[in-house]
């Protein structure tokens, strides 16, 4: 059976990071319910068939952005859905002074964090949401994060601390994710009138073979007692490209086992 209320069948998505653990299930997951998904990925070897199509594009740069997004629009049409996905967070063997305290961040680690986080969300809206906007509909969902919405707690990460690491979670993921939340707004009452909405998806951790130290300090902190798998993370985003949620815009959808409840 199926609800025509979440149909998003026929429509065109744009992911950017669609190569990445989440990008991945997005595109799968938007793809088996019949939407054509363009992925945008400076990774990506340009091509693909049928329903998804790959293009290799950095999301920091327009030209690369409004090429491919060209080409999509020629192929399918202006698309229906923009799922800014791509990211920069530090990896677990990020460099010790990526990692070190707050008074010595990099100023290059915060500025590459920031183009990617940030700019490429700004330009992506720009291009593909400009499309939109002359095909007078459309949906755009910037991906967030808990650690935007709310401080992550340092002692998380004491076990790394008591082996003899210096370790905290550094400033400018957290300083990228919140600014979406007011970029979200300030886009979602820009284009109302001309029928593109726009929210914020804010997730939870996600499940990706983290420590075990890891996964049980998180766990008592979240009511659900788990990390997300990623697979959780898909079904907020049909509803925000569906007609489920056309009254919703300018919204934060926190999908985060109850992280914030407390």
């Amino acid at each position: 059976m199926t609800d025509e209320l979440f149909d998003v069948s026929g429509r065109v998505a744009v992911v950017t990071g669609g190569l990445g653990q989440l990008g991945q299930v997005y595109t799968d997951g938007l793809a088996a319910r019949g939407m054509r998904v363009a992925v945008f990925d400076v990774a990506a070897e340009p091509g693909g068939d049928g329903d998804v199509r790959r293009y290799s594009v950095d999301v920091t740069d327009r030209a690369s952005i409004e090429t491919a997004t060209a080409e999509v629009v020629a192929e399918w049409g202006e698309p229906h859905l923009l799922v800014n996905n791509a990211a920069l967070d530090s990896p677990p063997d990020a460099p010790p002074e990526e990692v070190g305290p707050f008074e010595t961040y990099p100023e290059a680690s915060f500025d590459e964090v920031m183009d990617v986080n940030v700019k490429g969300v700004v330009l992506c809206c720009q291009v593909v949401g400009a499309a939109m906007a002359d095909a007078g509909r459309g949906s755009i969902v910037n991906v967030s994060s808990v650690y935007g919405l709310l401080s992550p707690p340092q002692d998380l990460y004491e076990f790394r601390r008591s082996e003899g690491e210096t370790f905290f979670k550094p400033v400018a993921y957290s300083v990228s994710k919140s600014a979406l939340l007011n970029l979200t707004r300030y886009l979602a009452t820009y284009w109302a009138k001309a029928g593109v909405r726009v929210n914020t998806l804010t997730l939870g951790g996600i499940f990706d073979d983290q420590p075990q130290e890891f996964l049980d300090a998180y766990g008592a902190r979240v009511p659900l007692g788990r990390m997300a798998d990623a697979d959780e993370a898909l079904g907020a985003v049909v509803f925000l490209a569906s007609d489920a949620s056309s009254y919703v815009t300018g919204a934060n959808l926190v999908v985060d086992g109850g992280w914030s409840a407390w």
